[in-house]
């Protein structure tokens, strides 16, 4: 068998090929389209579609309220930290005070 004929049978099975696969996808996709079209599937879409924001809705809620409580732990923990270390050290309470100045670090030398 020569190259060429080779080449052609390639070509043709590989035309035959698409068209019967355009033609298959084709009505793959005219079933999808009708199935997806059924008042049935529609409802059963907006129910799920209702359940999802409700869950949302209620998730976000959730979200929020434990986001509150984090915050207000981590507020309390970093208070209790602060006056922890200015209990234990009278010149880092002084640095740190509002208003205190605060030291120029030195130039590099060269």
């Amino acid at each position: 068998m020569s190259k060429l004929t080779v080449l052609a049978a390639f070509g043709a099975g590989y035309v035959l090929g698409a068209r019967a696969g355009r033609e298959r996808y084709d009505q793959i996709a005219g079933k999808a389209q009708q199935v997806w079209r059924d008042p049935r599937v529609q409802r059963k879409a907006s129910q799920a579609q209702h359940v999802a924001a409700e869950k949302a809705a209620q998730t976000a809620s959730v979200v929020g309220e434990k986001a509150a409580e984090a915050a207000t732990s981590v507020q309390a923990t970093v208070k209790d930290k602060i006056s922890r270390d200015s209990t234990d050290s009278p010149a880092a309470a002084s640095a740190t005070a509002p208003g205190a100045a605060m030291a120029t670090p030195a130039p590099p030398t060269r």
